[in-house]
C-alpha cells in the first residue's frame, strides 16, 4: 500500500468526479452533436446503427468508469483497486491518445481545438494510472 493515502485518494477521487462529469457531457452534448445528426445522416442503415452502437460502448465504457474509479478511492481499499484504477487509467489514456493522434493527423495542430476530448480523457487517464500505481505500492 502507499505511504501517502490521503494524496492516492484525493487523486482517484478528482479521477472518479473527472470521469463521471466527462460521462455526462458525453451523453448530454454527444446526444445534441453526435446521435441525432449521425441517426439522419445519409449513412446507410448498416453504417448508422453500427456507429449508434459503437457511441453507446463508449457511453457504458465512460459511465461505468467514474463509480469505479470512486470505488478505487475509499479507505478500506485492496490491491485489486490498483489494478482496477492502473485498468481504468489505461482504457482512458488510450481513448485520449486516439483524439490526440486523429486530431493531429488529420488537421495538425488546429485539430487539438477541433476535437477537444483529449482534455478531460488524459487527466482522468493520468489521475488513474497514478493512483493505481500508488495503491500497488509503485
Amino acid at each position: 500500500m502507499s505511504h501517502e493515502p490521503k494524496t492516492v485518494r484525493r487523486q482517484l477521487l478528482a479521477a472518479g468526479y473527472l470521469a463521471s462529469f466527462t460521462a455526462l457531457l458525453h451523453l448530454i452534448g454527444g446526444t445534441i452533436e453526435i446521435h441525432q445528426p449521425l441517426m439522419t445522416s445519409q449513412l446507410t442503415e448498416f453504417l448508422r446503427l453500427l456507429l449508434l452502437a459503437c457511441w453507446h460502448l463508449v457511453s457504458v465504457a465512460l459511465l461505468v468508469s467514474g463509480p469505479a474509479l470512486l470505488w478505487c478511492a475509499r479507505p478500506a481499499r485492496q490491491a485489486s483497486a490498483g489494478a482496477l484504477a492502473l485498468f481504468i487509467g489505461a482504457m482512458w489514456l488510450g481513448f485520449g491518445a486516439v483524439f490526440v493522434a486523429v486530431d493531429l493527423v488529420y488537421q495538425g495542430m488546429a485539430g487539438l481545438a477541433l476535437l477537444p476530448q483529449w482534455t478531460l480523457l488524459l487527466p482522468v487517464g493520468a489521475l488513474a494510472t497514478l493512483g493505481g500505481r500508488r495503491l500497488l505500492g509503485g
